[in-house]
């Protein structure tokens, strides 16, 4: 009767052990941009090779969809602030009124 309390010893570890990295692992939106794009160009390289199981294979796909929403977030935040700056008449930026701005 050891040997099934041996193997819950050991998924309670493992259960401690994933819920540790998943605390760890930074949310998409805490990466920041150029790290965010290099992770996922990783992902892409390593995803094209032959040798990947399926399981880590979806959980690549899954982390690298994270990475690039974030990262598209980012780049559309960055280009609604700039679309915000505009130059006023004295050729100095400004921030305008979302409003006025068109896309």
């Amino acid at each position: 009767m050891a040997k099934p309390l041996v193997h819950l010893a050991k998924l309670n570890y493992f259960a401690r052990c994933v819920a540790v990295k998943k605390q760890k692992a930074p949310a998409p939106d805490d990466v920041p941009f150029e790290e965010g794009l290099k992770k996922l160009e990783a992902i892409v390289e390593e995803m094209e090779g032959d040798d990947m199981p399926l399981e880590n294979l979806l959980k690549h796909y899954e982390e690298g969809v994270r990475l690039a929403k974030g990262c598209q977030e980012k780049l559309e935040s960055a280009e609604l602030k700039i679309k915000k700056l505009q130059p006023n008449a004295d050729g100095e930026d400004e921030l305008v009124d979302e409003d006025s701005i068109e896309f």
